[in-house]
């Protein structure tokens, strides 16, 4: 539930994308960090040639899916992202099937197919069509985000195929590396465009990456410990069923009744093509 309200902090920050993507970098690199001491863990991070260039590279894609989650998140809003986002794991089937050569049978390959109607009928595509002269069309820039979710759920869905790949690897290494690069790649966009404003702006980022990353992360690899698969499946959508109702409750914004049934068509299709392993 904690990842659902990282909308509140984006919106009260008032920062751009990749500054609100390098705060989160860079204070959840510090948290991770602090974790990995006092579980004397640090030496962990240190990786094998064999492992070096996948980590680097999964976690250069999922730098590059936070930028386009915080683009996403102005352009659309906070629990729309977060739906979209949630596509991912159907991007790992499909993914999984061509490069990793796992099977996909037709039952996952059928919830896929509906799943994917799900998510026309989330993004509003088709509000016109059965609710013609009610509201005002998406403009263009909730379209680019839109796309923006969707290429960078397939960015994360790359890095979690690389994840699965290494298989050995310890928790918390992957995304300690995914938070160090991004501090480093990431730090030219504010010395060059300026930093955020003194005060709230920087607690509210600190957040992002203390809280939403360092903390949540930590919370998931100690949960994920404890549950069986079936559990982990069905716990992922609390996360965007919490950001949909905090950004109505606290940031005023609604979806529509056609856009809540595919947000659910799809939470049902994705839950169905994960049990079918």
């Amino acid at each position: 539930m904690l990842l659902g309200t990282i909308g509140i902090f984006v919106s009260q920050a008032h920062a751009p994308p990749l500054t609100a993507a390098w705060s989160r970098c860079a204070f959840g690199w510090l948290g991770l960090t602090v974790w990995l001491l006092w579980r004397r863990r640090l030496r962990d991070v240190r990786l094998t040639r064999a492992h070096a260039a996948w980590v680097l590279t999964a976690a250069s894609l999922m730098v590059a899916s936070w930028v386009l989650f915080f683009d996403a998140i102005g352009r659309t809003s906070a629990g729309m992202a977060v739906v979209l986002f949630h596509v991912q794991p159907l991007f790992v089937l499909v993914l999984g099937g061509l490069w990793l050569g796992e099977p996909v049978g037709k039952a996952r390959l059928a919830f896929v197919m509906v799943a994917m109607a799900g998510l026309v009928l989330a993004t509003g595509l088709l509000e016109p069509v059965f609710q013609p002269g009610t509201g005002r069309a998406p403009d263009a820039a909730y379209w680019i985000g839109v796309a923006a979710c969707l290429l960078g759920a397939l960015c994360t869905a790359g890095a979690t195929l690389i994840a699965r790949r290494l298989g050995n690897l310890r928790a918390g290494v992957l995304a300690w590396w995914q938070c160090a690069i991004g501090s480093v790649v990431l730090l030219a966009w504010p010395i060059h465009h300026g930093w955020p404003a003194p005060g709230w702006p920087w607690a509210w980022l600190a957040g992002i990456g203390i809280v939403h990353t360092a903390l949540a992360y930590t919370l998931i690899y100690a949960g994920m410990a404890k549950l069986r698969t079936t559990r982990i499946a069905v716990f992922q959508f609390v996360y965007p069923a919490t950001a949909v109702l905090m950004d109505w409750l606290v940031l005023g914004h609604r979806q529509s009744a056609w856009q809540i049934a595919g947000i659910g068509v799809m939470a049902a299709a994705i839950l169905m093509a994960e049990r079918q392993r």
